[in-house]
């Protein structure tokens, strides 16, 4: 199918058939007769407004950077509720990338979705665009839903939408259609999720419970908090028309009051809402998610707020309420329906890529499930940005007090598959069984290793140090870390390497921290043990699964 081109001596006007376009200068109109319209986006170019409006009614203001020449890569837009439907899109930059909008029941590049060259193998990213922080993480009727920070128009950081998926076992994920829109009120950052069982907002129909979502709508004059609800199990959002419920710049003098955290507290028979505002966290009670009352502030914590309640050592006569923020530092404390009262912290769990954990609500089991967006690029790929591991968080007892432990869920085990295994190694021994590991897409490592004569010691991946023990100065990886015994010249590591990404859970889930995985372009040692006369206890090498087969 070819384009029309007419020309008269005054003006050029571009005519394109093909599924169903007519075409404007800096304005095209497409008949919805397929699922997806594709988008090519450029570098090279601005980015401009693009507004979509359908059936002549205003629908979505975004930005993109749309190519009229050279392609960097295509994203998309779900349409798939529109057919039948004309959708006028309006762009504002050079239009002569609008000629190159079609429509498709694939996506661009459809063929090699999920294998590109560096596309994460047991980790969740989006199929394209931008992602950040995990919201709305909830378990309900069989399944879990991931809601996460999503720009579906870049590669980069911009019009905020929740993105969705969802998964049967924490570990395979079928994306699904963008859940919330930009709106007047802003751009959709992030939140929480919960279940009202009782229908305390009002909104349940027939018996069937509402999925609410609690979100920072952003602005370039304030933040504010909105609510909005599903009936269909998460694939529709109908937003609350009292919206914002929670207004509280001039409280704070401050744009920063985001991130609502809400869950039940049965003991007061309310909702709670924990909401970063300025310098911490608030906390907020409600008796139908509409109308919030402040009640207390926390201070010492920048975005995403959690608070939870957790037994120690899994006795359930014995627990602590844990408070943190997005950058893997906690407290802990006890809470009662309205004041969280710190009694010990701040103390880290967990470093590096990781940020923005959200923890999952009404999980089917009892655990305490996060996820934390992983800080990290995949060169080359129309998609950036990806979610960590599922973790478990539990409280256990140490010799200094409780304290948090993060290790990957249960689920992830059918991943994993033991190919060889030895005990009391040389570190040079142990380099060379571990040649033919050197280059693999996907490995999971455990391992112990004693450094008897080394102040400190390590593990490296061609020049990029995996684990770095320094016993002199009590760190892993530039963090404090001492070990529950104080004497012990022993470290334990449990080590999952993706293609584009490292995860390290030391002693147990002890401390936990994730990187880029990026070795150095000059070095050829692959796998290599290093420290003075260490010795290597235990090694084991799991091959990987690709979650997207």
């Amino acid at each position: 199918m070819n384009p029309q081109i007419v020309k008269t001596a005054t003006t050029c006007i571009l005519i394109l058939l093909l599924g169903g376009f007519s075409l404007k200068a800096g304005e095209i109109e497409i008949n919805i007769s397929k699922r997806y319209l594709n988008f090519p986006v450029s570098h090279e170019v601005d980015r401009a407004e693009m507004i979509f409006q359908v059936d002549g009614k205003p629908d979505l203001s975004v930005v993109i950077r749309l190519a009229h020449d050279q392609t960097d890569y295509w994203v998309f837009k779900d349409v798939s509720d529109l057919k039948g439907k004309t959708v006028k899109i309006t762009y504002r930059g050079d239009d002569g990338g609008l000629a190159r909008i079609y429509q498709a029941d694939t996506l661009a590049g459809q063929d090699s979705l999920y294998s590109e060259r560096n596309r994460p193998q047991f980790h969740f990213t989006t199929r394209r665009g931008w992602i950040n922080d995990p919201n709305g993480l909830i378990y309900h009727d069989g399944q879990y839903h991931l809601f996460y920070q999503h720009n579906p128009y870049e590669r980069e950081w911009q019009n905020m939408h929740w993105g969705h998926a969802i998964s049967d076992d924490l570990i395979h994920w079928e994306e699904l259609p963008d859940a919330l829109y930009p709106d007047e009120l802003g751009t959709m950052f992030s939140g929480s999720a919960v279940i009202d069982y009782d229908n305390t907002a009002g909104f349940n129909t027939d018996g069937v419970p509402a999925m609410i979502a609690a979100y920072t709508a952003d602005s370039p004059e304030k933040q504010v908090q909105c609510i909005a609800y599903s009936l269909d199990n998460g694939r529709t959002f109908i937003k609350y028309k009292g919206n914002p419920v929670i207004d509280s710049k001039h409280s704070w003098n401050s744009k920063d009051t985001r991130d609502p955290k809400v869950f039940w507290y049965k003991p007061g028979n309310h909702w709670v809402m924990v909401l970063n505002e300025r310098d911490g966290h608030s906390i907020y009670t409600s008796a139908n998610l509409k109308d919030w009352k402040y009640e207390s502030h926390v201070t010492g914590f920048w975005e995403c707020p959690e608070l939870f309640e957790l037994p120690i050592d899994g006795n359930p006569g014995n627990t602590k309420w844990v408070m943190y923020g997005a950058s893997g530092t906690y407290m802990l404390g006890s809470f009662d329906g309205k004041v969280f009262t710190p009694e010990a912290g701040k103390y880290p769990y967990t470093a590096g890529s990781i940020y923005a954990a959200q923890t999952f609500t009404n999980m089917p089991d009892g655990r305490r499930v996060q996820i934390g967006w992983g800080r990290i690029s995949h060169a080359g790929m129309p998609f950036n940005g990806m979610m960590l591991l599922p973790t478990e968080l539990t409280l256990r007892t140490t010799k200094e007090g409780p304290r948090l432990f993060n290790v990957p869920v249960k689920e992830t085990e059918q991943l994993f598959s033991s190919v060889r295994q030895w005990e009391n190694l040389t570190s040079d021994q142990a380099n060379e069984l571990l040649d033919e590991f050197d280059r693999a897409d996907g490995l999971r490592i455990k391992t112990t290793f004693k450094l008897s004569h080394a102040t400190s010691a390590g593990f490296n991946l061609f020049g990029q140090r995996i684990i770095d023990y320094d016993l002199n100065f009590n760190t892993v990886n530039g963090t404090f870390y001492s070990p529950a015994d104080r004497t012990s010249m022993e470290i334990s590591a449990d080590i999952y390497i993706d293609r584009t990404s490292i995860e390290v859970f030391i002693d147990g889930g002890a401390f936990s921290y994730s990187m880029e995985r990026k070795p150095h372009a000059d070095n050829q040692e692959g796998f290599h043990f290093w420290g003075n006369n260490i010795e290597v206890k235990n090694l084991e090498v799991f091959s990987a699964q690709s979650i997207w087969k």
